[in-house]
């Protein structure tokens, strides 16, 4: 008995890649909180919304979501960063000084700048990808580090007399069109093409596959340790490039405090736009938006003329209910 095939039968379509919403519930809920917290502090201090307002906190926000780009990266691959404040004093003074003492043109003051967080995300990576002990001890450790070479740098006195090299990137008329701060479109532009990477690309996939399992990832065949390492160095790119925007904020003095406390700004960032601290989820677009949040609260509660520590509380309780949610989600998948 033959069995014969019909010529006009339905041709098998391939199975195409079914992705996830472009927008998560924790992006959308994140997006109502700064709406209402916007339409609050409007009612409250009508000077919020204004022109001279704003374009400060934008320039504010550029730096922290920037890093927190590169964070987002890392945290996704199980890690963390807790040496970026050290890492941006490094690279703002090394800059700093030689655009006052050898007069920089603003293309090279970024290729220092770039080129020193680079060499402080590999020192970075390639102890915690080659030497395998956990992220958040080679990173403490690396921060005492960063701060005492910066420290060395500064010889205990502030950078004066810099010059505007870098106009461009501030919060003047230069640094703006058509009033968006260049920082701030800059670290769009850059936010959104980390977002397609991770993605729309098997590079990007890779990196929550190394964040989820690790062995499972290397039995795969992806190469974990590249991974790891890549996401440490682009976290040190970012980290020059902020210290350009950090310098470019319209002082003519740099001094030891520079950098204090972002890692913790970044941090907050990444972990309330719903980045898994455990690793293995997470969205450069949360991110953006935990760091707009960040700054918010710290405008708002400075324009109320309410207590600095106040601040300081709300985004505390930002960070518990951002992790609270994380746990109760994975133990909700792990008991259905």
């Amino acid at each position: 008995m033959s069995v014969t095939t019909d010529a006009g039968a339905a041709k098998v379509r391939p199975r195409q890649r079914v992705l996830p919403s472009p927008v998560t519930p924790a992006e959308i809920v994140l997006v109502a909180v700064l709406v209402v917290l916007w339409i609050a502090l409007a009612a409250a201090t009508p000077a919020f919304l204004s022109s001279a307002s704003i374009i400060p906190l934008l320039v504010e926000v550029a730096p922290v979501a920037l890093i927190g780009i590169g964070m987002t990266f890392v945290i996704i691959t199980g890690g963390i960063d807790v040496s970026v404040g050290g890492a941006i004093m490094v690279c703002s003074v090394v800059t700093a000084k030689l655009m006052r003492d050898q007069a920089l043109p603003a293309w090279a003051c970024l290729a220092v700048a770039l080129a020193t967080g680079a060499a402080l995300g590999l020192v970075n990576g390639a102890l915690i990808a080659y030497g395998r002990v956990h992220a958040i001890i080679i990173t403490f450790g690396t921060w005492n580090v960063f701060l005492f070479i910066g420290l060395q740098i500064f010889n205990s006195q502030p950078v004066s007399g810099m010059p505007n090299t870098l106009a461009w990137f501030g919060r003047g008329v230069d640094g703006r069109t058509l009033s968006v701060p260049h920082s701030f479109a800059i670290m769009v532009v850059l936010a959104v093409v980390a977002w397609w990477y991770l993605r729309h690309t098997a590079g990007g996939r890779h990196f929550f596959a190394v964040g989820g399992d690790p062995v499972a990832a290397r039995l795969a065949g992806i190469r974990v340790q590249r991974r790891i390492l890549i996401a440490y160095v682009t976290t040190g790119l970012l980290v020059g490039l902020a210290s350009i925007f950090t310098l470019a904020k319209g002082t003519s003095q740099l001094d030891q405090s520079v950098g204090s406390g972002q890692e913790l700004a970044v941090i907050a960032a990444v972990v309330i736009g719903g980045t898994s601290i455990m690793g293995g989820r997470g969205s450069v677009l949360g991110t953006v938006l935990g760091a707009l949040l960040v700054q918010t609260v710290k405008s708002g509660v400075t324009q109320l003329g309410w207590p600095s520590q106040l601040s300081d509380l709300f985004v505390g309780i930002f960070i518990v209910v951002a992790v609270g949610t994380d746990l109760l989600r994975r133990r909700a998948r792990r008991n259905p």
